[in-house]
């Protein structure tokens, strides 16, 4: 049903999405899908959250600078693949205050796993002295992202990737950059 949803936000956009057509396509009743979700807001953001739960672990590469390159370039992977999704969901958001709080707790605030791995096997290797603000070196991480992808229409590429981590993720970190 996951896939029926972002092939169908994808293809025609959030407002011409119908959970009809999403039935449809998943081989499904409509009655299956109001179990899984109060409607369509609901069902967008399993949608989107289930592409940000896909995330593998983060790799240890044994440091904590190339574990921040190697996580940041999967997010920008997974993010592409976001990208017309997100843009079909943006005028909903405008009008339909649901779907916005939903992506709010769905997107913006989910993913800090894979940073909570990555930090803390930095303090156990003795690059960091204790853990720092996850949630915000991440809300940091993901605000550039969004604003590269969304706004500047530039590549989210090594080069750029390597410049977030080393200019500002890590002195945030209070560590060189």
């Amino acid at each position: 049903m996951l896939d029926a949803i972002r092939e169908l936000l994808t293809e025609v956009g959030y407002d011409r999405m119908s959970i009809d057509e999403v039935a449809r396509r998943a081989k499904a009743s409509k009655a299956t899908i109001y179990r899984r979700w109060s409607g369509k807001p609901d069902m967008v953001a399993a949608a989107l959250h289930g592409m940000i739960t896909e995330l593998p672990d983060p790799p240890d590469t044994g440091s904590l600078r190339t574990d921040m390159i190697a996580t940041l370039t999967t997010l920008c992977r997974v993010y592409e693949r976001k990208h017309p999704i997100v843009l079909s969901v943006l005028s909903a958001i405008r009008t339909d205050p649901t779907i916005g709080r939903l992506m709010h707790d769905h997107i913006l605030d989910s993913g800090t796993a894979g940073a909570d791995i990555v930090f803390a096997r930095a303090v156990t290797r003795g690059e960091l002295p204790a853990l720092p603000d996850v949630p915000a070196v991440v809300e940091v991480g993901k605000a550039l992202l969004w604003h590269r992808l969304l706004l500047s229409g530039r590549p989210l590429d090594d080069p750029w990737v390597v410049h977030v981590v080393d200019d500002i993720l890590h002195p945030m970190l209070g560590l060189p950059g």
